[in-house]
């Protein structure tokens, strides 16, 4: 038996019910209990939704939006997490940034007795309608929809403008999806709205069956889990760590303040690019302490990241 588990994927095991029967708490329609998310996300140390997944806070998600994929990516790699960005996207908008807490749905290529199984089973424990709509059921404002429909492009459409409005309604946010979408027009309409999919098709979705709803997926080479903070732009989608967000939005702030510190004494000639592209000398530091003591109620970062660095005798250089 245990030869067995260690073969058959996660996902399999939740849709047949086989984690329960060993011994594991019954999960509903497609999920994973709140014990296995609490293990697979073990570092984070705040704030839970009911079924466990992390809820960063508010204020964290706000700030990530102002994050660059760069400085995302560079804060992820020091803690080693060499494998959190995937790019190749086309988007409804070029210009809406997607970020929020990740809500993850895994696709499969359908098995008709399997999909009944499934949907029989989610009537059962209260779900409505056809798998794909649970995953929107279950959104709450400021969740990104995040979806492995294992790349599939003609008859592998997610949504179209119906389910968009129901997931802006619920969410006020867009979606990533290895999979594609319908109705591009009708989507381009719903203002602050955005989606990062594999292509665009008029097709219906066929054959697919949903196989975890709020468990761990794969995003191309990403490994994505509940609650990741999800940082999409033009350049790609990033995923945070929930218990990494805090730094890499802190980082990005100093990295934001220290450079529009060096563009502007750049403009002004008082420095060279050879003074500022390298590790600050003491005379600049202090200088760039000045700067901020200066123009602190005009900087729109928290007061007390401002206050931090003012006080910093010798902070590391850029």
């Amino acid at each position: 038996m245990s030869q067995f588990f260690k073969v058959i994927p996660i996902g399999v095991l939740i849709a047949a019910g086989l984690l329960y029967h060993a011994g594991v708490p019954k999960a509903y329609a497609q999920t994973i209990s709140r014990d296995q998310l609490l293990f697979l996300t073990a570092e984070w140390k705040g704030e839970r939704f009911a079924d466990g997944r992390p809820k960063g806070a508010d204020s964290i998600v706000a700030r990530m939006k102002k994050v660059s994929i760069e400085e995302a990516w560079e804060v992820l790699r020091t803690h080693g997490y060499a494998n959190q960005f995937e790019g190749g996207w086309k988007m409804v908008h070029d210009d809406v940034p997607v970020v929020g807490r990740a809500l993850t749905a895994q696709y499969m290529p359908a098995r008709a007795e399997l999909a009944g199984r499934i949907t029989e089973r989610g009537h059962k424990e209260g779900r409505i309608g056809p798998m794909n709509s649970w995953p929107i059921d279950a959104l709450q404002q400021g969740d990104v929809y995040v979806a492995d429909g294992f790349g599939k492009i003609i008859d592998g459409t997610l949504i179209g403008d119906n389910l968009g409005n129901s997931i802006f309604a619920r969410s006020g946010n867009g979606v990533v999806f290895d999979a594609s979408v319908r109705d591009l027009a009708g989507l381009s309409e719903i203002k602050g709205f955005n989606a990062f999919v594999r292509d665009f098709d008029p097709s219906f979705l066929k054959d697919s069956m949903l196989m975890g709803l709020n468990t761990p997926i794969r995003i191309g080479r990403v490994t994505v889990l509940p609650g990741d903070l999800v940082l999409a732009k033009r350049e790609g989608v990033i995923f945070v760590p929930a218990h990494l967000a805090e730094e890499v939005v802190r980082e990005s702030e100093i990295v934001t303040l220290r450079d529009r510190f060096g563009h502007q004494r750049l403009r002004e000639g008082k420095y060279t690019p050879g003074q500022i592209d390298v590790k600050w000398s003491a005379e600049i530091e202090a200088d760039f302490r000045k700067w901020l003591s200066e123009n602190r109620d005009r900087l729109d970062v928290p007061r007390e990241i401002i206050d931090e660095l003012i006080k910093q005798r010798a902070p590391n250089g850029k």
